[in-house]
C-alpha cells in the first residue's frame, strides 16, 4: 500500500495571497487502499496539505516531530484554508504559533477523511472505505519517507475536533505503534449522550419528509446541497455513524441502524456494537497503548451542542480509574468554539513529541 503523488494546481483552494511565516504543501495524491475499497464510489484521488515551519525546507537535514490533523465530520481539507471567527484561517493561526517561536518546529499534516456520506470516522468500514489504513499506512509512511521527520511514535502525534478527535483517540489504540501523542478537542464519545439523542429527531424528520425509509432519504437529499444539508443535518450525520458502526454486510455503502424508524427505540444488538466502538468503551482494553502516550489532552466547551463536554468527562474519569496519565479542559464555549484552541494544544503537543 502507497501514495502516489500527482501533479499539484496550488491555485485551486485559496490560500494564494495570505503570507504565511513557514510554507504549506498543497499535495494531490492517489491511494490505493482508498480505490481497492470504495464502495461509495469517491475519488481515491485526495487532497493532502504539509505544513512546513519557517526556516525548514524540504531538503532540510534538521529532523522534526510531527502532528497529524483530523478533520471534523463534513470537513474538508480546504476549510483548513478559510477564515473562522477570528477572520484567520488555522492555517493562519498554527503558523503563527511557529512564527512566534511559542514552540520547537514541527511538520504539521492536514489529513482528508471526507467521503460522500459526510465522514468516515476515521475507521476501516466495508460500507465507506478504509479511511484508518489511509491514514496510517499510506499517509504516514509517505510523509517520514518525503520529508526529513523523526519517524518514530515518540515524536509523532495526532488531534483532531469531534468526529476528528473521535478518530485522534481511536488511531492511537488501534495503531499504538504509530502516535505517541493525542488531542481530542470535543472528540465523540459516550454514545449514549451524543448519539442516542439524535435517534428519536431522525424517527421523525424520516416519517415526515422520507416515508420512514433510509432508502428514500438515500435517493432524494444531498449532502452537496445546503438546501438539504441545513434541514436534514441529523439525519446525514446519524446515517453516516451507521456506515462507519455498523455496515450493512449484504449492501455495500448501507449501514444497519440502530434504532427503531417507527419509534425511536433502541435495535439492542446494532446498538451494542455501537457502543463497542465508543472511546469511553473501547479505553480499558487498550489501557497499556494510552498509558504510553507522553500527551494525552481532552477538552470540550461547556455548552457543546452535542453533550461532548459529558463524553470527555466520562472518557476522563475511565481514564483516572485505569490510572492512565491525562488532561481534561471544560470551558465555557460551544461546539465551534473548540477551533480557537488548536493553537495552543498543537503548541502543548509539540513540546511533548519535541
Amino acid at each position: 500500500m502507497s501514495l502516489v503523488e500527482l501533479h499539484n494546481d496550488d491555485a485551486a483552494d485559496g490560500l494564494q495571497d495570505v503570507k504565511l511565516a513557514g510554507v504549506l504543501d498543497r499535495l494531490r495524491v492517489h491511494s490505493e487502499v482508498l480505490e481497492e475499497n470504495n464502495p461509495l464510489g469517491d475519488s481515491p484521488c485526495r487532497l493532502l496539505y504539509i505544513y512546513r515551519p519557517p526556516g525548514w525546507t524540504a531538503e532540510s537535514v534538521q529532523r522534526l516531530p510531527s502532528v497529524y490533523l483530523l478533520e471534523g465530520f463534513a470537513g474538508q481539507l480546504q476549510h483548513w484554508l478559510e477564515p473562522d471567527r477570528s477572520s484567520s484561517s488555522m492555517v493562519e493561526l498554527i503558523d503563527a504559533v511557529f512564527a512566534a517561536e511559542s514552540c520547537p518546529p514541527a511538520l504539521i499534516v492536514f489529513v482528508d477523511g471526507w467521503n460522500s456520506r459526510g465522514g468516515s470516522q476515521f475507521l476501516n468500514s466495508s460500507s465507506t472505505g478504509r479511511y484508518l489504513d489511509y491514514l496510517c499506512d499510506e499517509v504516514v509512511p509517505f510523509v517520514d519517507a518525503r520529508y526529513s521527520t523523526f519517524a518514530s511514535r515518540e515524536h509523532r502525534g495526532v488531534a483532531g475536533k469531534s468526529s476528528g478527535g473521535y478518530g485522534a483517540i481511536v488511531a492511537a489504540m488501534l495503531r499504538p505503534s504509530l502516535f505517541g501523542g493525542v488531542v481530542s478537542l470535543a472528540g465523540d464519545a459516550l454514545f449514549e449522550c451524543c448519539y442516542q439523542p439524535l435517534f428519536p429527531v431522525a424517527a421523525r424528520l424520516l416519517r415526515d419528509e422520507f416515508e420512514s425509509s433510509w432508502e428514500v432519504f438515500d435517493e432524494r437529499a444531498t449532502i452537496s446541497n445546503d438546501a438539504d444539508w441545513e434541514r436534514f443535518a441529523v439525519l446525514f450525520a446519524t446515517y453516516a455513524m451507521g456506515c462507519a458502526y455498523t455496515p450493512d454486510p449484504q449492501r455495500p455503502g448501507k449501514a444497519l441502524m440502530p434504532f427503531e424508524i417507527d419509534t425511536g427505540r433502541l435495535v439492542a444488538e446494532i446498538w451494542e456494537q455501537w457502543l463497542a466502538l465508543d472511546p469511553v468503551r473501547m479505553a480499558e482494553a487498550h489501557a497499556e497503548a494510552l498509558a504510553s502516550l507522553r500527551l494525552l489532552r481532552l477538552e470540550s466547551g461547556r455548552q457543546d451542542e452535542f453533550f461532548l463536554d459529558l463524553g470527555a468527562r466520562a472518557l476522563s474519569d475511565e481514564l483516572a480509574r485505569l490510572g492512565i496519565a491525562h488532561s481534561l479542559e471544560l470551558f465555557d464555549g460551544d461546539h465551534e468554539a473548540i477551533n480557537a484552541r488548536y493553537p495552543e494544544v498543537i503548541r502543548k503537543l509539540v513540546l511533548a513529541l519535541s
